[in-house]
C-alpha cells in the first residue's frame, strides 16, 4: 500500500541528527481561525485507511502543528509550510522522504482535499469528530497469563540503578539464562521502537524454552538512573557483568550456564564484557546485527544504505556521505570542546540544507536541530562508539557463539560486518561458532521489503520466527537439561 512513513528510526546516531521537535512556522495570509484546533480523519489508502491526528495553531499571524500516526508509531511530528488562505488548508509533515502534503478544503467542519507523497496522490479527510483507532497488529506480542514466572528486579553499579524484568521457567530446579543487551540509543527493557517489543518477544520465546531472561531498562530510562549518553559502551559492559553477577547469584539460575544475547550495539557490548571476566563466568553469545568494523566504518556504510533504501538521488548520497566523513573528522579529533562545536555546527548546518527531511528547517526549529545535534555527536557515547574497534574482542570469544545478520539490514550492513566478524571469529580459534544470513531481514530481524528504518512501524511481525527458533534451539541444545 502506499502510506505515509514516519521520520527515518536511525538506531545508531549519525554524524548529524536530523530530528527536530518543533514546528516550523510559515506567515498566515487570510487567517481562518476556524483551522485552529485538534483534527482526526484518515488517508485512503487502498486497502487499509491510514488514520492521521492533526493539531493546528495559530500565533501572532502565524500557524504551526503537529500530526500523530498512531498506526505507524509516530507522535507529535512537526508540520512545516503551514498555511490557511481563504478555505484552502496546506502543510507538510517535517522531515519525512518524500515530503508527504495535505492541501485541501475547509468547509461544512471538514478538511478534505488530496495527500501527496512522492508521485502518490490519494484523498483525505479530516474533521472534528474522534476518530476509533485500532492499534498496530503486533500478532506476536505476548499477552498475560503468563506459563511462567516474572521478577522485577534491581541492582546497582555503583551509583546508577539498573531495573528489569526476569522471566523465570517455572519449578524449583536450576535452569539457564540470558540476558539481553540493547542497541544504541537509551531504550527500554522490551527494546520497544517502532510500536514493536522486539525483547519482549525474544524473552516469552526463549522462556518457554526452559530458559530464564533477563531485560532491563538502559540507564536514564524506565527504572534505570544515570544517562545513556554520558556514558559509553564500555560503561554499558560494566553494568552487563554487574547483571551477570546477579543471575549467578539467583536460586533459579545455575550460575554455570549464563549467557549473552546482544542486538546491534549490544553484539559490540557483549564480547566486551566477556574479555573482562574469567573464563566460565559467562557461557555463551547470541551476537545479533553486531559491529564487525569500527563505528565510524559503520555509520559511512549506513548512511549510503539508508539513503538509497529511502529513494535518495546517487548525488545527494554522496554529497551527504562527503560531509559525513568532515564530522566524523571532527568528532574524532582532539580540538577544544569550543572549537569542534563551532566545526560541527557548520557542517551540519551544509548537510541540514542538502537533506530534504531537513532543508525546510529554519528560526527556532533550525537552531534547536543544530544544538541537538552538536550535543549527542560530541557525547562521549557517540565519541566513543566510533573510535571503538570491535575486532580484538571478537578474537578473544573463548565462548560458543551465535552471530546471525540480516540481508536487507541497512544499519548494519551485512556483507561489510559479517565478513569482518567471521575473520575475527576465526582467528579465535574458537570450536564452536555458527554464523548465518536471513536474506530478507532487517536490522530488527523482521521480513522486510527495502530494509529502510522508515518500514519497521510499517510491518506486523516483531522478529521472525525462524529467527526466534534459531536462537532458542541453539541455547536448548548446548544448556538446557
Amino acid at each position: 500500500m502506499t502510506a505515509v512513513r514516519i521520520r527515518r528510526i536511525v538506531e545508531t546516531a549519525l554524524p548529524v541528527a536530523v530530528a527536530s521537535g518543533l514546528a516550523v512556522v510559515t506567515p498566515l495570509n487570510a487567517q481562518t481561525v476556524d483551522a485552529a484546533g485538534h483534527w482526526e480523519g484518515s488517508i485512503e489508502a487502498p486497502g487499509q485507511p491510514l488514520v492521521v491526528m492533526v493539531d493546528l495553531e495559530e500565533s501572532n499571524g502565524t500557524w504551526s502543528g503537529t500530526i500523530d500516526i498512531p498506526a505507524q508509531g509516530a507522535a507529535d511530528l512537526p508540520l512545516s509550510g503551514v498555511s490557511v488562505d481563504g478555505e484552502t488548508v496546506r502543510f507538510t509533515i517535517n522531515g519525512v522522504p518524500g515530503e508527504p502534503t495535505f492541501e485541501g478544503t475547509l468547509a461544512g467542519g471538514e478538511i478534505t482535499g488530496e495527500f501527496s507523497q512522492g508521485p502518490a496522490r490519494l484523498p483525505f479527510k479530516l474533521g472534528r469528530e474522534a476518530v476509533e483507532v485500532e492499534a498496530p497488529s503486533r500478532p506476536q506480542e505476548p499477552k498475560p497469563p503468563f506459563p511462567y514466572d516474572e521478577e522485577e528486579v534491581e541492582y546497582r553499579n555503583g551509583d546508577v540503578k539498573i531495573a528489569g524484568t526476569l522471566t523465570l521457567p517455572p519449578g524449583d530446579g536450576k535452569v539457564p539464562a540470558a540476558l539481553l543487551i540493547s542497541g544504541s540509543g537509551a531504550l527500554n527493557r522490551d527494546l520497544e521502537l517502532a510500536g514493536h517489543k522486539p525483547f519482549l518477544v525474544l524473552a516469552d520465546h526463549l522462556t518457554r524454552r526452559g530458559i530464564a531472561v533477563l531485560r532491563v531498562d538502559d540507564r536514564g530510562i524506565g527504572g534505570s538512573t544515570g544517562s545513556t549518553w554520558q556514558s559509553t559502551s564500555r560503561a554499558k559492559a560494566n553494568d552487563v557483568l554487574v547483571g551477570v553477577r546477579f543471575l549467578r547469584g539467583h536460586d533459579r539460575i545455575d550460575p554455570e550456564r549464563v549467557g549473552l544475547i546482544g542486538i546491534s550495539e549490544g553484539g559490540l557490548v557483549a564480547p566486551l564484557a566477556l574479555n573482562r571476566v574469567e573464563p566460565g563466568t559467562i557461557a555463551y553469545a547470541v551476537l545479533l546485527a553486531g559491529p564487525g568494523v569500527p563505528g565510524s566504518d559503520l555509520l559511512r556504510q549506513q548512511l549510503r544504505r539508508i539513503a538509497a533504501a529511502n529513494g535518495a538521488p546517487a548525488e545527494m548520497i554522496e554529497e551527504l556521505a562527503a560531509l559525513q566523513d568532515k564530522g566524523l573528522e571532527i568528532i574524532a579529533s582532539e580540538m577544544p570542546r569550543a572549537e569542534a562545536e563551532a566545526a560541527l555546527r557548520q557542517v551540519a548546518e551544509e548537510q541540514m540544507a542538502v537533506s530534504p527531511e531537513t532543508a525546510q528547517l529554519s528560526g527556532e526549529d533550525l537552531e534547536a536541530a543544530l544544538s541537538a545535534s552538536v550535543e549527542t555527536n560530541l557525547s562521549p557515547w557517540f565519541r566513543f562508539f566510533i573510535r571503538y574497534d570491535p575486532r580484538p574482542a571478537l578474537g578473544g570469544l573463548a565462548v560458543p557463539t551465535l552471530a546471525l545478520f540480516g540481508g536487507k539490514d541497512t544499519q548494519v550492513d551485512a556483507d561489510q560486518n559479517q565478513s569482518a566478524m567471521e575473520a575475527a571469529l576465526a582467528a579465535s580459534g574458537n570450536p564452536d561458532v555458527t554464523i548465518r544470513r536471513f536474506a530478507d531481514m532487517n536490522h530488527l530481524f523482521q521480513t522486510a521489503g527495502t530494509g529502510s528504518p522508515a518500514e519497521y512501524a510499517q510491518i506486523e511481525q516483531t522478529m521472525a520466527p525462524e529467527v526466534l527458533d534459531l536462537i532458542g534451539s541453539w541455547i536448548a541444545e548446548r544448556f538446557v537439561d
